[in-house]
């Protein structure tokens, strides 16, 4: 139930009674606040439907203020909830706001229900919405096989994604498995419902990597769909359609939607060429303003609908065949809306209020009232109440019909539950305005001097003039309601004593307040319009008036906008001058001259010309400025005086001033100051103790002058110092001692003779008196004897042999540093995964630590390996946790291991004492591939393989896989035979094999976690011995050789009778066969003809055919893009960093599974082959 608050910021008891005329305002003065009593407010609730991530702290928030301070109580599913009897579950100190938690072991499942708080005083009690708490759900997609989609060019295709249902429902989107997202137009969209529509497919649509991602952000997980495989095939020619709707379907449709939503219409089509959308409003037009078009114009979006965007909406869709269409009736319903929510209301004992309560909906939503949280039907009763429908009417009230009321405004679409407190309150005048407060307004204009006022009943205001002064009355004064004095024509005898008086029946107040009237700015000669040729020089004068009280400033616009950032402009007391007047300087120059009361401005326009021609200048830095006079010498300032040397035709634009100081440092100049170049005057500010010599440097655009002569020297008399030294630290450079440091005085900044400092310290919280000592002009002390590691108040002033410098700032320093004392406690190890681990750790006393924390320092190492049972050499590895953090990771532990670790304190000294080692050990993980695998003794039928262990077993082996299949001539892959052989054995003897046939065998070890990494190798059975010998008999026979030299013999004459012939222009019968049938491959030879195929070199290098041969490097490649996700197992996740970027971790390429019999060993792609990202 949403409270409508009316409250804002600290001082938000902004309570007042609409339509009633005696109903009182409570001024926003923070100090009244404090001290009048009040019902509960809510000032701050968790949302009504509040989804939460299962993964966090629930924190429901419930705040409210009153006066005295509210208590707190909390009802979860109607009933009281006990928050004491829960030990997940706390109530933050001054406030209802619950912690519920979930990451020490709570179930957030468990916590879902509806909960509403209750905020109570004395005065009454005010109560929440109900907070419907439901954790956030981010299901994974269930399997399904998923055929490929086989289309003709041109038809038409939807690729559903059915994501999974989660709360809140999944943001979707398509890519591909490079993480592309697939490209989208007005022939391939995708749908409200994250369907992927193709009004018609092309060539270009054929793909394998079809991929739907379902985005729940309130988890920050990604779920991803298997991928769909599409194929287009082409029949020409393609035929051309005409529209038809693949969404939605039918000729009508309904669609119901809520005032001040988002409404969203979608319609897409089917045809080619592709349809193009086009949307209408039967009967009306599409609203202005707030009709946008979405997804190719295939989506209608109306934002902050309301009753009057009711009606049909058709969409059309067109090509050159026809159209189709689709009507949408849309139904706008709404959820309660106030049109008078009701408001606080503070009365005096006897008045009158009322509380109005009116809401629209649609359909009209139920009234029904409540007081302090109870149903106003069974609540106590009242006689000063009266409930009339939406209207409470309150007559005579009295003190103890202060309430809080609710009103609830409900239908079938929502609710709105408003709170509003009745506080009857007997106060005697108090006037918030402060006492003597001076106002100051200029002549002829309006003086409002006020006088803020509250009391219960409301007091009556009455205004003097002076002490003694008659009682204020008459057209010439305006009297507010809310106490204020007008005097609409102020005049200089209006200055003077305003006193006002409050009272009511409890008593009677009084406060004065001063009234000055000024005379008004003026300008009394005005800015002048000018003409100027092109390099020339103008100026503006803006000489003011007024009154002598005020300081004015004047400000010069051009063009009412800044000055240009330009050098050439000088802003001087009374005027603006311009030099080196270009075309771009053409404008309106206006002056405004600002006080705190009034402001004036006058303008004038500036037109540049074009100047005569001019012979040839040329352009010099200017000549040093000479005859340097002091006057006026002072204390503490000098007047200097020049004579600027030639320009050289290019203006001065400003000196610059220098100084040397000869007493401290002479024959170094310093910068003192510079002035525009119009001025040859200047007013020099200066230090005690210090012989000032002064030159002066002319600059132009062309560059500066040399400097001028030195002027005669002016020796200032010393005084105390100005300043103290700066930079004040303090910081032990042991245990026992604190060492203060500073930044010295610069010489000239001693302001006389004997510099010293008075260095000053006592410990801090201490009731100590300070401690002093005077050192010479250094910049360190060092305190010893200190305590370890306290805070210190540290001064340090400087003097001189005149006196002290002003009394100085402290600051805070701290003794030496200590290691710390304690070990960190209660050390406990979360094993998370077989190479991770989480550490956690009560921090230490802070007075332990002696120093200043600068964090933990995690040692772990390894003890041993859990499979092996054999120590080795321990490498300790370090971790190291900034501030006071209570928890850390352990990255890159090895799986099936013993490891301990301790925790130790770290401060600026170094680290404490260690905690107690604590051991923990990892679970089991897959094994490493077999250390090697090597086969020997070929015979006709066997061979022997031989291999080694895992390397890093990484658990108990509990048996070896032994994958082989033959391979043939056409390199085709044979069936495929698996063998699970005992963690035991190290070799075996494989039978039956076929002779003179080549395997290739996969291996690999296993542990009860999975199957590791497999390692593979080729091998061939030898051929028979007595067929061997028999191709080297025939091969050797006299008739062999002749019948081969008879066939050679033939096949020549056969060949010049073909040339023979095809000279003479026919044909011959083989040319007319090889016409008919195009040559075969080459077939492999068959087995019965004596022969078998040889593995060349060169024949390693080549391609393998449909997953037939593996390369040379004995690793199986698949023939696709290594972008797909194909090469990582299953349950493999992938994160994403909090700034969303995919870091997905791989635990390593397996290498693919043969394929069974003669198919491709390719393997198919993952069905979920990154289930999230976190």
């Amino acid at each position: 139930m949403m409270k409508k608050s009316i409250s804002a910021s600290k001082a938000s008891l902004v309570l007042f009674l609409c339509q009633m005329i005696f109903a009182l305002d409570v001024p926003l003065d923070s100090k009244l606040l404090e001290e009048l009593s009040q019902p509960p407010t809510i000032t701050q609730q968790s949302p009504k439907d509040y989804i939460v991530d299962p993964r966090e702290n629930i924190v429901i928030q419930c705040e409210a203020k009153g006066k005295p301070p509210p208590s707190f109580s909390w009802t979860r599913n109607g009933t009281h909830f006990d928050i004491d009897k829960d030990a997940q579950v706390t109530m933050k100190p001054n406030s209802g706001t619950l912690v519920i938690n979930i990451m020490n072991g709570g179930k957030a499942e468990a916590y879902e229900g509806v909960y509403q708080c209750t905020a109570r005083n004395e005065r009454g009690a005010a109560i929440s919405n109900n907070i419907v708490i439901r954790p956030s759900r981010s299901p994974l997609w269930t399997k399904e096989k998923l055929e490929p989609n086989q289309v003709r060019e041109g038809d038409s295709l939807v690729l559903h994604c059915r994501p999974p249902v989660g709360l809140p429902p999944p943001i979707i989107f398509w890519m591909d498995n490079a993480f592309q997202r697939l490209p989208q137009s007005e022939r391939v969209s995708q749908g409200l419902n994250g369907d992927l529509y193709f009004s018609n497919v092309q060539p270009e649509d054929t793909r394998e990597d079809y991929i739907c991602y379902a985005r729940f952000n309130h988890t920050q997980t990604i779920q991803q769909k298997q991928p769909i495989s599409v194929k287009v095939f082409s029949m020409k020619p393609v035929t051309e359609r005409q529209p038809i709707l693949l969404t939605p379907t039918g000729s009508t449709s309904t669609k119901v939607e809520l005032r001040g939503n988002v409404l969203l219409l979608e319609c897409i089509a089917a045809g080619l060429p592709t349809p193009v959308i086009r949307w209408i409003k039967e009967g009306g037009e599409l609203p202005a303003n707030r009709t946008f078009f979405e997804n190719f114009k295939k989506t209608l979006k109306i934002i902050d609908v309301s009753e009057a965007d009711s009606g049909n909406y058709k969409c059309i869709a067109r090509n050159i065949l026809g159209s189709a269409h689709h009507v949408i009736s849309v139904t706008v319903k709404a959820a309660p809306y106030w049109i008078t929510a009701p408001r606080n209301l503070v009365l005096s004992p006897g008045e009158d209020g009322t509380l109005i309560c009116r809401a629209n909906g649609n359909p009209k939503p139920n009234i029904s009232w409540l007081a302090n949280g109870v149903p106003i039907a069974i609540a106590p009763e009242d006689p000063s109440r009266k409930v009339d429908g939406d209207t409470i009417i309150f007559s005579h009230v009295q003190e103890r019909s202060s309430a809080v009321y609710q009103c609830n405004a409900s239908n079938e679409y929502g609710y709105l539950l408003a709170n509003a407190f009745v506080n009857v309150l007997a106060e005697p005048p108090r006037i918030l305005t402060p006492a003597n407060k001076l106002y100051q307004v200029i002549a002829d204009s309006p003086a409002l001097l006020d006088c803020a006022y509250f009391g219960s009943p409301k007091p009556e205001i009455e205004w003097f003039k002076g002490v003694k002064g008659s009682i204020l009355r008459g057209d010439e004064y305006v009297f507010h309601d809310n106490g204020t004095l007008e005097i609409p024509v102020a005049q200089k005898d209006s200055t003077g004593t305003y006193t006002c008086v409050a009272r009511n029946e409890l008593g009677k107040i009084q406060n004065e307040v001063r009234l000055e009237v000024k005379d008004p700015t003026m300008i009394i000669k005005q800015p002048e319009y000018k003409v100027i040729q092109r390099y020339g020089q103008v100026s503006f004068e803006c000489i003011i008036k007024h009154d002598f009280t005020l300081l004015p400033t004047v400000i010069w616009l051009k063009d009412n906008d800044e000055l240009p950032d330009d050098e050439r402009f000088l802003v001087g007391k009374d005027n603006l001058t311009i030099m080196n007047v270009t075309d771009k300087d053409d404008g309106t120059y206006t002056c405004i001259v600002n006080t705190t009361l009034d402001s004036v401005s006058a303008s004038a326009v500036l037109t540049v010309v074009a100047a005569p021609p001019t012979p040839a200048i040329i352009y010099a830095q200017p000549n040093p400025p000479f005859d340097l006079e002091l006057t006026g010498q002072l204390e503490r300032s000098v007047e200097l005086s020049w004579i600027p040397g030639d320009e050289n035709n290019s203006p001065i634009t400003n000196f610059v001033i220098e100084y040397e100081d000869g007493l401290h440092e002479p024959g170094v100049w310093h910068y003192q100051t510079e002035v525009p170049g119009t001025q040859t005057t200047v007013q020099l500010k200066l230090s005690p103790y210090v012989n000032y010599s002064f030159r002066v440097i002319a600059v132009n655009e062309i560059g500066r002058s040399q400097p001028s002569e030195p002027s005669e020297q002016y020796l200032t008399k010393s005084a105390n110092p100005d300043e103290n030294p700066s930079n004040v630290q303090g910081i032990g450079s042991e245990p026992d001692n604190l060492v203060i440091t500073w930044e010295s005085l610069k010489g000239f900044q001693s302001n006389g003779p004997g510099l010293q400092y008075k260095v000053s310290w006592r410990q801090k919280d201490v009731d100590d008196e300070w401690t002093s000592v005077i050192v010479a002009n250094v910049s360190k002390y060092i305190v010893s004897g200190t305590p370890t590691f306290v805070p210190y108040e540290i001064k340090v002033q400087a003097l001189n042999d005149l006196g002290y410098a002003p009394e100085p700032s402290e600051v805070i320093g701290h003794s030496g540093e200590d290691l710390p004392m304690v070990a960190p406690g209660n050390v406990q190890v979360h094993v998370i995964n077989s190479t991770l681990a989480k550490v956690h750790w009560d921090p230490v006393p802070l007075k332990t630590v002696r120093g200043h924390l600068q964090g933990y320092k995690v040692y772990y190492w390894k003890v041993q390996s859990l499979s092996r049972r054999s120590r080795r050499h321990v490498e300790k590895k370090i971790l190291t946790f900034r501030g006071n953090k209570t928890f850390g990771m352990l990255p890159g532990l090895e799986p099936f291991s013993s490891y301990k670790l301790n925790v130790r304190v770290v401060n600026g000294k170094g680290e404490g004492p260690a905690s107690p080692d604590k051991v923990f050990k990892t679970p089991e993980g897959v094994p490493s591939s077999p250390s090697f695998l090597k086969i020997t003794n070929p015979t006709l039928d066997s061979l022997t393989l031989e291999w080694g262990s895992p390397t890093h077993p990484n658990g108990v082996l509990t048996s070896y896989i032994l994958k082989f299949q033959p391979i043939n001539n056409t390199h085709e892959l044979g069936p495929l035979v698996e063998i699970r052989i005992p963690a035991n054995e190290s070799s075996l003897i494989l039978k039956n094999l076929n002779y003179s046939t080549r395997y290739k065998f996969y291996f690999n070890a296993q542990t009860s976690v999975g199957s590791g990494s497999q390692i593979t190798e080729e091998a061939v059975t030898i051929m028979d011995e007595a067929m061997a010998s028999r191709q080297v008999d025939i091969a050797t026979q006299g008739w062999f050789i002749g019948l081969m030299c008879a066939v050679a013999l033939l096949i020549l004459i056969l060949l010049i009778v073909c040339f023979i012939r095809r000279n003479k222009g026919g044909k011959y019968p083989v040319k007319e066969k090889e016409d008919a049938h195009a040559d075969p491959e080459i077939q492999p030879m068959k087995e019965d003809d004596g022969t078998f195929g040889e593995y060349s070199d060169a024949e390693d290098h080549k391609p393998l055919k449909k997953g037939s041969r593996t390369p040379s490097d004995r690793t199986v490649k698949k023939e696709d893009s290594d972008d797909s996700l194909v090469d990582y197992g299953e349950g493999v996740n992938g994160q994403f960093n909090e700034d969303g970027s995919f870091i997905g971790q791989y635990s390593g390429k397996k290498e693919k599974e043969p394929a069974e019999g003669n198919e491709s060993s390719e393997a198919p792609s993952p069905v979920n082959a990154m289930n999230s990202f976190v």
